[in-house]
């Protein structure tokens, strides 16, 4: 049965039967070069087309820039604004700021596009929603935070993270094993799970309502009163949808934001 929502997921039940939502739908069948090692899902098309969505926009919004702007340029630099001012040079200085500016700015437009992509009908599904994308932004992020505390504090980093000044050495027994957790361990973990679990959730709530919705109106559940229930099974779906927009564009920024406090800290002069 093609599903006649959006968001409608289908399995072995009848085409009147109500289709639950299931985690098989973050694992999709290979559409593209199927059994070779570039074996490409829906999923990986959707992170794709979100690639090329990121730079069709920036290289329309920037080929000719104007001193007054138009809409849509001003659009763009009102985004890139957002990152410098409000995350960047707020954090980190305008000198430190402008260093990993391009950095920050690719994760946060990376983030909020491939976000973006779970409540788009056709799509349906967030890119950042299976574990790949969460995780190569997390080691990107954690990689540039170990370089930029080396690179600062070249033989002070690690030590001065290990080992914080002004703490009784008998302490540090157990002091050094948490901050070593909290430092390098955990920072990376928690900043891949809170995107992942985020966007995971959102998608099956949007299907449970939307699949709920053509269950009642156009599948078995539309029989006598029960139909009724479609019109709330609806609502709740489309008021999730504008959560989820709005879940999309925090989970962006405090992406970005974490990444960025990081820095900070790694940048510190108590380092």
């Amino acid at each position: 049965m093609t599903p006649l929502l959006p968001f409608a997921a289908d399995d072995e039940h009848g085409e009147g039967a109500f289709h639950a939502p299931s985690i098989n739908e973050f694992f999709p069948e290979g559409v593209l070069f199927v059994g070779s090692p570039f074996e490409m899902n829906r999923i990986v098309l959707i992170r794709l087309l979100a690639v090329v969505v990121i730079v069709l926009i920036f290289w329309l919004g920037t080929r000719r820039m104007k001193l007054i702007p138009g809409r849509f340029q001003g659009a763009v630099e009102m985004g890139l604004d957002l990152v410098r001012v409000n995350i960047a040079e707020d954090l980190l200085g305008k000198k430190d700021g402008a260093r990993f500016l391009p950095i920050l700015t690719t994760i946060f437009f990376m983030v909020i596009v491939m976000n973006f992509t779970g409540i788009i009908p056709g799509l349906n599904v967030a890119g950042t929603a299976v574990i790949g994308v969460p995780l190569l932004l997390a080691i990107v992020a954690y990689v540039v935070f170990i370089y930029a505390g080396v690179k600062k504090h070249p033989g002070a980093f690690f030590k001065n993270a290990l080992f914080p000044p002004g703490v009784p050495w008998p302490l540090y027994i157990i002091v050094t094993p948490i901050e070593f957790v909290s430092t390098f361990v955990l920072r990376p973990i928690t900043l891949t799970l809170r995107l992942l679990m985020n966007m995971i959730v959102g998608h099956l709530l949007l299907v449970l309502f939307f699949s709920a919705t053509q269950f009642f109106f156009l599948g078995d559940g539309n029989t006598g009163f029960l139909g009724f229930f479609g019109i709330g099974t609806l609502a709740f779906g489309i008021v999730f949808t504008f959560f989820e927009i709005l879940v999309a564009v925090l989970q962006a920024y405090v992406f970005t934001l974490l990444t960025a406090v990081y820095l900070q800290l790694a940048l510190a002069d108590e380092h």
